[in-house]
């Protein structure tokens, strides 16, 4: 559409040609009513009928085998179905023989209905009754199309002829169920109803329920499809409103509907159908039948219980589910399938996983039985996942919130809240940088490199403390290769170390924050502490880790006061083109040599050598195994590469030296620390 100038005509321009040829194929009833608008939500659960194996089956590119058949009957029967439609047994052997085999191999419970469906005509009747012969409960549902198009171009009959046909198809029901063991019902499916006179529908079907006779004790099944779905979802809902209100024996007919998803609006059908009077609903699990098709009955089940009503089918397991559906049916669930796709509860934008990371935290403050979490309908937990994988996910677009949370929920770690953003950005910058999602592993390995173990210009390695006027520190501060002793006194003791590192670097910074938390409980147990110094209106932290909670102090003290820009001023300390070496290193560490660093930088290699190891304290080759190393760490741990693989990924054609560089730098093999990592 061209919008034009205000005043002006709006002007149309075609688009997409032949939508002329189309026109609305359905009938609305001939008396409209929409009693079912007064209702807002449905208030029980529907009878679930499953036809996976039959309307789901015949949509596959290749059919569920016999014993796959059953493997799926009975996930089907453990979920909570009790009528499962099984298949049109007199349409081929195979369809034959699975219903023979799940009644003598005696598969069936006492409390499972088995469906199976035939068309109206008396030889594929007669071959259905010989294969349900000795079901304990089986459901018979004969069906034949009642629409103008079928009448006029396939059948080419009247309206009288098309309702015998139903008549005689329903007596030969009735004759026929009392001739074969078990306790057979019936159900009757003027199919093509989307294209069937709404009225002319249910004249067809009390002709059939007057052969039936149905009552409280044997109901009969009154089956309303939307067999190419062609109206919207209110339209459909007063269609099955008159056919509710117009039927005979209404008390003692169970309404079914088996919408599909021709127009994407299967799920609506059915929720609105069951507000205008259903009692049944035909589906199957995950949307899988023919074309786009049938309505997805865990989509309509679990939109039940987010609101509180329980749906009588058990999907408190949907991962072993979704495993054995698509194991069996060589389909794939879409990611984003409701419930049951692999993103639909994850969260990658920091404003959701901000307000999700808030959410439960208010849940757990306020001890609230119900659930309000913010962009999460459910509780994820209650279908089988997990905070930790399936909620909060890293990428980045991530937030500080989300990102906080999964070191919160998977390693213990509080971070502060001031302390939170400079985190959420280091950790994004690696994702932007990487161009992948990152496991909560990965974040965590991202945190202890730029938290817990940075410290590339000094450490302190041992501290002494005595009363005298205050704190009075000894501490050992080790700067490249020179140790020295540096005394100093403080108001307790972080201030009093505090104080030796100012005293002996010629800095000034303010200790602005200090936080603390235990990681675990027992007396082996460990803290972390979390430190924030300011210096020029500027944050910096640092983090440690230690079962003693003044070593963990001092620890994260220290990694702060490394990054401050003052430690890389000295002649010692890292200057630009140091950085510049460094970079291209990380950048380069699978191939990087003196030789092409040389001739990057345009100095000779002895120089390099002597200028990265002046300057830094390592040499270049302690560089270069050093990033393989922790990459090599990062693909144990989070891949199923062989250690042999691992090895060339890294940089090291000879996996024996990779293995030997490994363990004289963790002390332990690849195996033994991926092993150890995944416990």
């Amino acid at each position: 559409m061209d919008i034009c100038n205000a005043g002006e005509t709006l002007e149309w321009r075609l688009i997409m040609k032949g939508f002329d040829k189309y026109q609305k194929s359905y009938f609305m009833p001939p008396e409209e009513s929409y009693d079912w608008v007064k209702k807002d939500s449905i208030d029980k659960a529907p009878v679930w009928c499953s036809v996976d194996l039959r309307d789901g089956n015949q949509a596959l590119i290749e059919p569920m085998s016999l014993e796959e058949k059953v493997e799926y009957f009975k996930m089907l029967v453990e979920i909570g179905f009790k009528e499962i439609e099984v298949g049109f047994p007199a349409a081929s052997e195979t369809e034959y023989n699975f219903l023979r085999t799940l009644i003598d191999r005696k598969l069936i419970p006492d409390d499972v209905t088995v469906q199976v469906l035939t068309q109206a005509r008396e030889h594929i009747i007669r071959k259905t009754f010989e294969a349900v012969d000795g079901a304990p409960n089986a459901v018979v549902h004969v069906y034949n199309s009642t629409s103008v198009a079928q009448r006029e171009q396939v059948f080419k009959k009247s309206k009288e002829e098309i309702k015998q046909i139903a008549i005689d198809g329903a007596s030969l029901l009735k004759k026929l169920a009392d001739e074969v063991k078990g306790n057979i019902h019936f159900e009757y499916s003027p199919e093509s109803f989307h294209g069937t006179e709404v009225d002319y529908a249910v004249e067809v079907c009390n002709a059939v329920l007057d052969v039936w006779q149905p009552t409280a004790d044997k109901k009969a099944i009154i089956n309303i499809p939307s067999t190419v779905e062609n109206a919207m979802p209110h339209v459909f809902a007063s269609q099955i409103e008159y056919v509710s209100k117009h039927l005979k024996y209404r008390d003692n007919v169970v309404l079914s509907l088996h919408p599909h998803n021709d127009r994407g609006c299967g799920v609506s059908d059915a929720e609105l159908g069951l507000l205008a009077g259903a009692d049944r609903i035909e589906g199957t699990l995950f949307g899988n039948g023919e074309r786009t098709g049938n309505v997805d009955i865990i989509t309509v089940a679990m939109n039940m219980y987010s609101y509180g009503i329980d749906p009588r089918l058990d999907f408190s397991n949907m991962p072993h589910i979704r495993e054995v559906y698509e194991r069996l049916t060589r389909m794939q669930v879409n990611d984003r399938q409701p419930y049951a796709g692999n993103l639909v509860f994850s969260a990658f934008s920091g404003s959701h996983q901000d307000a999700i990371a808030k959410g439960m935290a208010w849940r757990e403050e306020k001890k609230l039985n119900t659930w309000t979490v913010p962009y999460l309908p459910i509780d994820p937990v209650d279908v089988g996942r997990t905070y930790d994988s399936d909620v909060i996910r890293i990428n980045s677009q991530s937030g500080k919130g989300g990102i906080s949370y999964i070191l919160k929920q998977n390693f213990s770690i509080s971070v502060p809240e001031k302390m939170r953003e400079e985190v959420g950005y280091a950790v994004k910058q690696v994702s932007d940088e990487e161009h992948k999602e990152l496991s909560p592993q990965w974040v965590y390995e991202i945190f202890e490199d730029n938290y817990i173990h940075y410290t590339p210009y000094f450490q302190i390695s041992e501290c002494h403390f005595r009363q005298d006027d205050g704190i009075m520190a000894e501490a050992t501060i080790q700067y490249g290769e020179k140790k020295t002793i540096v005394d100093a006194n403080g108001n307790g003791r972080l201030d009093a170390i505090s104080n030796t590192i100012k005293q002996y670097f010629g800095i000034t910074y303010e200790l602005s924050t200090y936080e603390e938390h235990a990681l675990s409980h027992g007396s082996s147990s460990k803290a972390m502490a979390y430190v924030g110094i300011t210096h020029d209106g500027k944050n910096y932290w640092g983090a440690g880790m230690d079962e003693d909670i003044i070593k963990a102090s001092i620890h994260a003290l220290v990694v702060a006061v490394n990054k401050l820009p003052e430690m890389t001023k000295d002649d010692n300390h890292q200057d630009d083109r140091l950085v510049s070496m460094l970079n291209y290193i990380q950048t380069n560490y699978q191939t990087v040599t003196l030789e092409n660093m040389a001739e990057q930088f345009h100095l000779s290699e002895p120089y390099i050598s002597k200028y990265i190891k002046d300057k830094s304290g390592k040499t270049f080759g302690e560089h270069v195994a050093h990033t393989r190393m922790k990459r090599a760490k990062t693909l144990l741990k989070n891949g199923n590469m062989t250690v042999e693989n691992i090895s060339y990924a890294v940089g090291y054609q000879n996996v024996e030296h990779f293995n030997r560089t490994f363990k004289k730098t963790f002390e332990m093999t690849p195996l033994q620390y991926r092993n150890l990592s995944r416990e």
